[in-house]
């Protein structure tokens, strides 16, 4: 399998982003919405299989010393091929001075605790949704 991974967001097809979000199982918005919120992002790692988006991820970042991981989805006929590893070594690279948080859809902490992740004993959110809020509360 020969991936290319971009770091940039020229050339992304939007409509891609919250399609793969819906066959993840993860929250999404209107493709606008993700365009917008990829281009603000510090970090943004998009990975295909040719021209297939069959990945994603992105950070948020002062750039030295804070940062959170959003949006890290993988096509699910694309997972357990190292493919998440790659987004979030790439991430992890572009921000190693920071410090890093992120949410894990439930069920992937697993996966996240081999690239070093460790569960945090507080914290605190407001959703502006009541559904998104039980998925994490729950």
């Amino acid at each position: 399998m020969k991936l290319t991974i971009k770091t940039d967001c020229s050339g992304i097809d939007w409509q891609t982003i919250p399609d793969l979000l819906k066959r993840v199982g993860m929250a999404y918005h209107e493709p606008e919405v993700h365009r917008r919120a990829f281009a603000a992002s510090h970090t943004t790692v998009f990975v295909f299989e040719a021209s297939r988006l069959i990945g994603f991820g992105r950070a948020i970042s002062d750039g030295e010393y804070q940062a959170a991981i959003y949006d890290v989805a993988v096509l699910p006929e694309y997972q357990g091929k190292g493919i998440g590893k790659r987004i979030l070594q790439t991430i992890l690279e572009r921000l190693s001075n920071c410090n890093l948080i992120l949410y894990a859809t439930p069920g992937m902490e697993g996966f996240y605790k081999k690239l070093g992740f460790r569960s945090m004993k507080t914290g605190m959110a407001i959703f502006t949704t009541p559904r998104a809020m039980a998925k994490f509360t729950e």
